[in-house]
């Protein structure tokens, strides 16, 4: 496996806090820094550590909306990896309560607290999809979910309550995968019974998409900006993939032939519609929702032009270097 980041070469702060530590990026930027074993890394636990249990991290109790939590957590720190996010929701107003009201909540206690450099982590899809050419950063975003639609609205609220000495660097991921992941993790399921679904079959869009380690690397490089304002960058793989290599490198790291399967973009919004109308039956909001049905019938694709530029970004991981690494750990840990 290949080492994501070596962060001894980077200046890091010693303290460090992370919201979002317990799911899946956020667990692996916890690794990243307990690398150097002269970092304290404070990440916000609301129940369960997860992915943290065991490891040497501060646990700090509370969620987004617990003001001396977050004083805690700030308190004497360094830098704010803002990574805490919902990403599927019934309505708008759930979304901006959690995505907008919390990330207003949290940084406005920095602000108090005295920490300056904050990492905020947004979305592609905060941006929407795009058509001719792939996104960049002075693109208006036009996002078309929900989880979008919030994600645009918190890069909003950042710009109205950002301080003239604040260092905000906002990244914006496309799809992640990688070990840990849950959603891309049922493609991999379905592939490894054989079976590949493409939405428009031989007529697919291209896609833009980045291994775990890939964005904790940009979050790492991001945290050594120095000047006051606010900086935005995509965050992904320096190409676009078209499905059929997607599939080749699937099928090569698990070993075995998969047989194409199109699915109309007609039959994905219609499979939305049935399963978030079920979902509500059973008291249960799915994955594969009205929002989402709409996201994949779509192109998204984005450039890294800005963050390698600035940043000096270096995509780490190939898409088959990284679809490998991937179902060597569902396969290690019994998800496959």
């Amino acid at each position: 496996m290949r080492q994501i980041i070596n962060i001894r070469t980077f200046h890091f702060f010693m303290k460090a806090f992370i919201t979002g530590g317990t799911g899946f990026i956020g667990s692996h930027l916890a690794d990243a820094l307990l690398r150097n074993p002269e970092n304290e890394v404070r990440c916000l636990i609301r129940s369960s550590p997860k992915w943290l249990d065991g490891k040497e991290i501060i646990p700090i109790k509370g969620d987004l909306h617990d003001l001396p939590a977050l004083k805690k957590g700030l308190d004497g720190a360094d830098i704010l990896f803002h990574l805490a996010a919902l990403v599927k929701a019934k309505t708008p107003d759930i979304f901006y309560k959690s995505n907008v009201e919390a990330t207003e909540n949290i940084i406005r206690c920095a602000q108090k607290s005295g920490v300056k450099k904050m990492v905020i982590l947004s979305s592609l899809a905060a941006a929407g999809p795009s058509f001719s050419r792939p996104l960049n950063e002075e693109d208006p975003l036009m996002p078309v979910s929900m989880y979008g639609e919030s994600k645009k609205l918190m890069e909003e609220m950042i710009q109205r309550v950002a301080k003239a000495d604040d260092c905000i660097s906002i990244l914006r991921p496309p799809a992640v995968f990688g070990p840990r992941e849950e959603q891309i993790y049922s493609f991999f399921k379905i592939a490894s019974r054989g079976i590949c679904p493409i939405v428009g079959g031989n007529s697919a869009k291209l896609i833009s998409m980045v291994h775990v380690g890939d964005v904790v690397q940009g979050l790492l490089l991001a945290s050594t900006a120095e000047k006051p304002g606010i900086s935005r960058y995509f965050v992904s793989s320096e190409e676009e993939y078209s499905w059929t290599r997607i599939k080749d490198a699937t099928a090569k790291a698990l070993g075995r032939r998969l047989v194409t399967l199109p699915v109309s973009p007609g039959l994905v919004s219609t499979a939305g519609t049935i399963l978030e109308t079920l979902g509500a039956f059973v008291g249960q909001y799915p994955i594969m929702n009205k929002d989402k049905a709409k996201e994949m019938t779509l192109q998204w694709t984005c450039s890294v032009e800005k963050i390698r530029r600035e940043l000096g970004y270096r995509q780490i991981f190939t898409l088959e270097d990284g679809i490998s690494d991937t179902i060597s750990w569902y396969r290690r840990h019994g998800w496959l």
